[in-house]
Parts: C-alpha cells; sequence; structure tokens
C-alpha cells in the first residue's frame, strides 16, 4: 500500500462517526449493509450519514452496490487489510514478536 493512500485512509478512519460506520460494516462480513441500516445501526442521521460514505468511499474504505432501490455499502476487506499490513510491516525489526506487539488480527471479546 502506498503511503499517499495510507494516508487518506487513516484520515478517513480518524473521525468517530467514519469509524462507527467502518467498524459496523467490518461487522457485517461482505455482506454488507443498506444505507438506511448503516443509519440505524450507527445512529447516524442520513443527511451526515452520505457525506461520511462518501468520505470512506474516496479513501477507499468502503465500496457500494446497488441492489434494487438500495445501496448496499461493505468494508473493503482488502484495503484493510493493506492498511493493517502496512502498519505492522517489518514488526520488530524481522525478528519473532513478542506478545506486548503482536499483530491484533483476531477479534476481542470486549465490545467498544
Amino acid at each position: 500500500m502506498e503511503t499517499k493512500a495510507v494516508i487518506s485512509a487513516l484520515a478517513a478512519l480518524a473521525q468517530e462517526s467514519r469509524l462507527a460506520i467502518f467498524r459496523a460494516l467490518v461487522q457485517v462480513g461482505p455482506a454488507g449493509l443498506a444505507a438506511g441500516k448503516v443509519s440505524e445501526v450507527t445512529g447516524i442521521p442520513p443527511s451526515s450519514l452520505s457525506f461520511h460514505l462518501k468520505e470512506l468511499s474516496h479513501a477507499g474504505m468502503v465500496d457500494s452496490r446497488q441492489a434494487g432501490r438500495f445501496v448496499i455499502y461493505t468494508a473493503n476487506f482488502e484495503a484493510m487489510n493493506a492498511l493493517l499490513g502496512f502498519l505492522t510491516d517489518n514488526c520488530c525489526g524481522g525478528n519473532p514478536c513478542t506478545s506486548a506487539c503482536t499483530p491484533a488480527c483476531e477479534p476481542s471479546m470486549e465490545s467498544s
């Protein structure tokens, strides 16, 4: 992943509403959610939601597809994994990671 794309993705996620949207889309997986359901799940009004979805889309963090009269949004898992890979690339200088710095690719049991 190129540095410019990383900065764009991190900037898009560095906002409370957009982070909530992205996390909700990650939780539902590849099936995604209709925009109305995203609004319902996150509590973000539809008038604000479209702006945040546009920002996430421009950063390449979400994708959308038409399904009848609905637009279904999904997390871009390829971009998410590329971002995580970029952030953890060369972790510990190529030495085996300790438990303190092992990449957290497994979901935690706590909800936040």
